[in-house]
């Protein structure tokens, strides 16, 4: 007989391995590997090496050469046999990880698990990946985590003492601080299902009984979803006292959760038939930014929208939001019209927020609560400006358990626990130190270990929270009914019965009692309690305490029209106002905006919306706004068109008068030049440089500074085609005249030449008529260019929405680009020319003036034409402008100052011997 084991239901043989003369049982059970999930794949090879050890692994060799593996599973394969061959030789069922201690424990015949938050949060750390990962370290120690574990306590003290329920079985618990963090909360779940034993003899299997037969809490939603998925194919109860999300109520993911508290299902319809109540149909809503709140807010959308109650905001909100996202809510709450606002906000969350609101004194809001804060004693306390003044909520009905508060307020026996956290919790519940403390410091009171509660005030003191500590209490005697009930206990229990988690589960799930305070128990098919609520009014006293007064009921279990029940008792509202706020849909559109209905809302909430640049809506309620003829603009208020501004280069503003002025003080320095040519028109410096094209060139100046004028000011039919003939004409008239004293310099030295009679080929009347030839080719240009297609005034809408450019069109860009070209031919002509003329002798020579002069005019304009092309409005007349008056200058400066300077400062210079000076002899 061979051995066989039990694997994916089915018993398999265990043989030797393929190839020896019994192999047929093996390698019939493996030909079906290739099409194994991978899941049980995992298993497969991990059963083959440390079950069957050597036989498995020659198995496995076998597989491997003989049949095709996928890529993939193959890679799979390869890293199991590594891991799987490091660990052949281990005998023992292993338990992975650091064991979990419980932060309270005691052994009974039966354990039942606690979960609860003992600190609120945790010091981050970052792995590095080198080396195992420290144990979560918690923080900020929370006393509500305390009185649950002692309500729960409490509740196995009495079952325990009893000689009526489970009369001679014991209860134990193991207690676990969750730290508020969901991965430890599932750490510790799997503690308690597992236990703490790290080996496990391989004689006994790797499976083992749960160690808990039910587990009580978590306080939140998001961890119990975690917790209920880890323990929910296992059916180990999980009993909640204050997870409220309604998606719990889901069997098919959480098949063992039940709850001592009601559904948001229940609790978010309440809330919108409160509302509905008080007439207010638009309203703003916050929600916690987790599953508690994302889940019951989307319920009460839901519930408020078939009740015709609008939406006007819904935002999330977290305690650790940084302060932008902080900001923005503040701005959406301040720039809403809404004057109520819903929440789902846990405790922690609207403590939070109400500081942040309290910062930026934003009160006047009517609040309605959830059971999460509005029976919250902490919660009032800390509201110190007020700002939840007048709230109205859904609470948990009040309870009161005889003996539960007395025992909470003994913590002698948590003095005697040897657990490393309860130090830590007696020095905060009585603000000492104990002498063995790192933290002491001088001025602190020493702890004594023998302190009482009597006249301390805190959380843990405080009890405005005993309705959920009911729930823990409920909770308990839940399990113990079921227990009860399974071990048929009368004076004493069958304790031969074999518990089972899934038992336990079941029964409970069918479980009816009544409490020693005469409250019915029981859960529904979802696993939820009947949903009862107060209603809740927040109504300041005069010492500035909160008093929390009940002004009515709400039964889910009653019909729709009866579950809400108002008492004839007066409330307070926000600002402590005697009226109740107004909160409608929408108000009025004012003119400048029109109505817009919102999207997935009711047909009676819309928005005003703010007119479009250029449109108006000059009546109230208006539902399409009016465009405005192109000629206007709508006004800051968008109720009325105003006609746009026009734009233009005008001389009264700054960049125009600067223009200007440039112009005409270019203009007076080339009649000043001028007046000093003509003065010394007879001495020797003025003569040797062709003093007919010297005044001509002065001239030609004088008309392009002067043509620049004709930029500025409104375009009109006759300045637009003025503007750009008399720039072209000018301009060419100016290089012509440069380009002829650049060719007279060229054939003055080449007259020296023996037997040369170049000069009488370029005399005065010829230098003349290249002038005159020049400048005819650029007028024929332009007379083309006015009579096809010439420049006309245009008033441009498209540059600016709010304004009109009134602008010179081109008419056609070919002539003034011809316009353009042809200018910088000639000066590219000229430039060349001058610089080959640049070393003759330097007395006589003005071509390296010249050469200086074009290299500053063709700068000029070839940076002109990418800042021409994309300057907008007025600002391409001003290049334009710019440009000119630049190479004007240039041309001014470059060519007539340095003669200027002799003329007037060096007089001994300007003589006929000075200016022949390195000339040879034979030259003249």
């Amino acid at each position: 007989m061979h051995k066989t084991v039990f694997m994916f239901g089915k018993l398999f043989p265990l043989a030797p391995p393929c190839g020896s003369t019994d192999t047929k049982h093996h390698c019939s059970i493996f030909l079906c590997y290739s099409k194994m999930h991978k899941n049980r794949l995992i298993l497969l090879i991990y059963f083959i090496v440390h079950v069957m050890q050597p036989s498995g692994l020659a198995l496995l060799d076998s597989m491997t050469s003989r049949h095709r593996w996928p890529e993939k599973g193959w890679g799979l394969l390869q890293l199991l046999l590594v891991v799987s061959v490091s660990q052949a030789e281990e005998l023992v069922c292993r338990q992975r990880g650091d064991p979990e201690n419980p932060q309270l424990l005691k052994d009974g015949d039966i354990m039942l698990g606690g979960i609860f938050s003992f600190h609120n949060s945790w010091i981050n750390r970052k792995d590095t990946y080198r080396h195992k990962p420290l144990p979560l370290q918690c923080t900020s120690l929370n006393f509500r985590g305390f009185q649950y574990s002692q309500a729960m306590l409490f509740a196995i003290e009495e079952i325990n003492n009893s000689t009526v329920l489970l009369p001679d079985i014991s209860l134990g618990y193991k207690i676990y601080d969750s730290c508020s963090s969901i991965a430890r909360s599932v750490r510790v779940t799997l503690a308690l299902a597992n236990g703490n034993e790290v080996l496990s003899a391989l004689s006994a299997p790797c499976t083992r009984p749960a160690q808990v037969q039910a587990i009580m809490g978590e306080g939140s939603s998001s961890p119990c979803m975690a917790i209920a998925t880890v323990i929910g194919p296992f059916h180990i109860p999980m009993i909640s006292h204050f997870a409220t999300c309604a998606c719990l109520s889901d069997k098919n993911k959480y098949p063992s959760f039940l709850r001592t508290i009601p559904s948001d299902y229940y609790q978010s319809r309440a809330l919108a038939q409160l509302v509905k109540h008080f007439g207010w149909t638009w309203v703003g809503a916050i929600r916690s930014n987790d599953d508690y709140g994302n889940n019951g807010m989307a319920t009460f959308t839901e519930a408020a929208q078939q009740l015709g109650i609008c939406l006007e905001y819904s935002v999330t909100f977290f305690r650790t939001d940084p302060p932008d996202k902080i900001q923005k809510i503040v701005d959406i709450i301040k720039a809403s019209t809404s004057k109520v606002i819903v929440t789902f906000l846990s405790a922690m969350d609207i403590n939070a927020l109400v500081q942040q609101l309290s910062l930026r004194n934003m009160t006047g809001y009517q609040w309605v609560g959830t059971e999460a804060w509005i029976f919250d004693s902490q919660t009032a306390a800390m509201d110190s400006n007020h700002i939840l003044d007048g709230a109205v909520g859904l609470s948990i009905p009040k309870a009161h358990v005889s003996g539960m508060r007395e025992f909470l307020m003994n913590v002698k026996p948590l003095n005697s626990s040897s657990n490393e956290m309860f130090p830590e919790f007696w020095e905060k519940l009585f603000s000492c130190k104990f002498k063995q403390s790192t933290s002491l410091v001088g001025n602190q009171r020493e702890c004594t270990g023998h302190e009482d509660l009597t006249g301390v005030q805190n959380s843990f003191t405080d009890m405005s929270l005993m309705p959920i500590l009911y729930n823990v209490y409920k909770g308990v005697y839940a399990v113990a009914h079921a227990l009860d009930n399974i071990l048929s206990c009368n004076k004493t229990c069958n304790k031969k019965v074999q518990l089972d988690p899934y038992m336990i589960l079941q029964r409970l799930k069918k479980i009816k009692f009544k409490t020693k305070e005469g409250d019915e128990v029981y859960f529904n098919e979802n696993g939820d309690p009947a949903a009862k609520y107060e209603i809740i009014n927040w109504q300041p006293t005069e010492h500035g305490i909160v008093d929390f007064v009940t002004v009515g009921l709400h039964d889910a279990s009653l019909p729709a029209d009866k579950q809400l029940n108002l008492q004839n008792k007066s409330l307070i509202w926000a600002q402590n106002s005697q009226q109740v706020p107004l909160s409608v849909c929408s108000e009025k559109c004012p003119p400048g905006t029109r109505k817009v209905l919102q999207k997935g809302k009711p047909v009676c909430c819309y928005d005003c919306l703010r007119c479009a640049e250029g449109e108006i809506s000059n009546r109230t309620d208006s539902i399409t706004c009016v465009r405005c003829h192109p000629e206007f603009w709508s006004n800051e208020r968008r109720d009325a068109c105003v006609k746009k501004e026009a734009e233009f280069l005008s001389y009264e503003e700054i960049m125009g008068a600067l223009l200007t002025a440039a112009s005409l003080f270019g203009t007076c320095i080339t009649a000043v030049v001028a007046f000093i040519f003509f003065r010394y028109r007879k001495t020797p410096i003025v003569r040797a440089n062709n003093s007919e094209l010297s005044f001509l060139l002065l001239f030609s100046l004088t008309l392009c500074f002067m043509c620049s004028l004709t930029f500025i000011g409104r375009p009109s039919e006759w300045s637009c085609m003025l503007r750009h003939t008399a720039f072209g004409i000018t301009f060419v008239l100016c290089i012509s005249c440069v380009l002829g004293k650049t060719i007279v310099v060229l054939m003055a030295f080449k007259a020296t030449l023996p037997g040369s009679n170049v000069m009488k080929w370029f005399g005065p009347t010829q230098q003349k008529l290249s002038v005159l030839g020049f400048t005819l080719i650029q007028v024929i240009i332009c007379v083309i260019w006015l009579t096809i297609s010439p420049p006309f005034p245009f008033i441009n809408f498209k540059k600016f929405k709010d304004k009109i450019i009134l602008e010179c069109a081109l008419g056609t860009a070919v002539g003034f680009w011809s316009v353009l070209g042809y200018i910088g031919l000639l000066a590219m002509l000229c430039f060349i020319l001058a610089f080959l003329a640049r070393k003759l002798p330097d007395n006589f020579n003005e071509a390296k003036f010249i050469t200086f002069s074009m290299l500053i005019f063709c700068a000029v304009w070839i940076t002109f034409i990418p800042a021409y092309v994309s300057s907008p409005g007025k600002f391409s007349v001003a290049v334009e402008i710019f440009a000119i008056l630049a190479s004007s200058f240039g041309l001014l400066f470059c060519i007539f100052i340095p003669k200027c300077y002799i003329i007037l400062l060096k007089p001994d210079k300007n003589t006929k011997k000075n200016m022949m000076g390195k000339v040879a002899p034979k030259s003249f």
